[in-house]
């Protein structure tokens, strides 16, 4: 397995049957990505929610490489009318490609989509629990606050061994509160995102990787620059 940080919350996950899952494909428009749009393949994009920073490059991904598009139910609506494959799904729902188990968790934030001419409802913002064939449990939380489901529903039900977390404050939980996630999810590993893409969210991942550890010797937390990768 194969996880590729591209900067933000934009994800490339190469598993060991090299199925090719991209997760919020924010690419042209974003400062710190190390990959342009006609050098990123997919089988797979999952998409967390309607805004642009996340949605990103994902029509013309789909359009390019045939990917299924997955996502909420209303914006699988939307894509669904444009043309494009599409697997809607709702909180709490799971779903099945190949081998991969997907299930859509909740997140706490917005999700408008505010990448199309005028703003228009893009139903709720989530998080993904990917199960690979190998039983490794992935979590991409999405956008979002803290919240109570990261210590009961997240850590006891689901059990991920990695989780990427936003740590960028003012939009999402800043360090402090991802420390306290972390404690709540106690994943083997976390991989810090959504933040440093632009002023307004800069942090120090190496403070919160020591917030971390204070708090939970048991954690690695693998921090990347846009472009590295952490392999099994």
């Amino acid at each position: 397995m194969n996880i590729t940080w591209l900067g933000h919350s934009a994800f490339q996950i190469t598993t060991d049957e090299n199925l090719r899952i991209l997760i919020d494909p924010f690419i042209s428009n974003n400062p710190i990505s190390p990959v342009t749009v006609e050098e990123l393949y997919a089988d797979v994009i999952l998409v967390s929610h309607g805004h642009g920073d996340h949605f990103g490059d994902t029509m013309e991904i789909a359009n390019r490489t045939g990917a299924i598009i997955v996502c909420n139910h209303e914006l699988s609506i939307y894509l669904s009318k444009l043309g494009f494959e599409t697997l809607g799904m709702n909180i709490g729902g799971s779903a099945k490609i190949q081998d991969i188990k997907i299930t859509m968790v909740n997140s706490l934030h917005s999700s408008d989509m505010d990448f199309i001419e005028e703003v228009d409802a893009g139903g709720s913002s989530a998080g993904f629990i990917l199960e690979l064939e190998n039983g490794r449990k992935i979590y991409h939380a999405g956008d979002t606050g803290i919240f109570s489901d990261m210590r009961y529903v997240i850590s006891h039900i689901y059990q991920p061994d990695i989780a990427m977390l936003p740590i960028g404050d003012r939009y999402t939980m800043g360090p402090f509160e991802a420390a306290i996630a972390a404690e709540w999810i106690n994943p083997e590993i976390i991989i810090p995102m959504h933040y440093n893409t632009y002023p307004a969210i800069e942090q120090d991942p190496l403070e919160y990787s020591d917030m971390v550890r204070k708090s939970n010797r048991n954690v690695e937390v693998i921090i990347l620059n846009p472009g590295d990768s952490y392999k099994e």
